[in-house]
């Protein structure tokens, strides 16, 4: 190993860091990145893309600054990227509305994230019954109308029970949410 080389350990730490950051803000990062482009494949292949080039850049990263922000600024040149090498197909918006939507995702990820913790504070507060059906309503693969009969319900009134859920967590998020201190 030549003396300029990292150590094992070091690379090891710095990939671990970079895997730990890059699991926490992933969803975050897909949604800035989805708010730029028409489809969800196109979102896929600038994810994948981003990644890359976040992983290569990596040790330019200052641990002292906002990660997401950061990889939003590489995730928006990606997107560019991408947008101009599908430059050819029509639904692809122009660079400046592209420029335009980049920066009020950018604005609008920490309201997302306020969003996000207060749904889950809120699922917590729901009895544990509630918070089964919910949670479970929206796994994939699950039919309501099986839900509904495990749970001695008829599919209308098992919707009826679920609006209400979701009504009463929409006003838990809203009330959290416009809480001095939420964004």
């Amino acid at each position: 190993m030549a003396e300029n080389d990292p150590t094992p350990d070091s690379e090891d730490a710095r990939y671990e860091t970079f895997v730990q950051r890059f699991a926490h803000y992933e969803p975050d990062l897909r949604r800035f990145i989805r708010s730029l482009l028409p489809t969800w494949t196109d979102t896929d292949e600038v994810l994948q893309q981003t990644a890359i080039v976040i992983w290569r850049k990596f040790d330019q990263y200052d641990p002292g600054t906002n990660f997401m922000k950061w990889a939003c600024v590489i995730a928006r040149f990606e997107a560019l990227a991408y947008r101009r090498k599908m430059a050819r197909d029509r639904h692809v918006f122009r660079e400046d509305v592209l420029e335009l939507m980049a920066d009020e995702g950018i604005s609008e990820l920490d309201g997302r994230r306020a969003e996000h913790d207060a749904l889950q504070t809120c699922l917590l507060e729901l009895p544990e019954k509630q918070r089964q059906f919910v949670t479970l309503a929206y796994t994939p693969g699950v039919k309501v109308k099986d839900l509904a009969a495990e749970a001695g319900s008829t599919a209308a009134a098992f919707y009826m029970r679920l609006k209400r859920i979701r009504r009463q967590l929409m006003q838990c998020v809203e009330s959290k949410t416009q809480q001095p201190g939420h964004a």
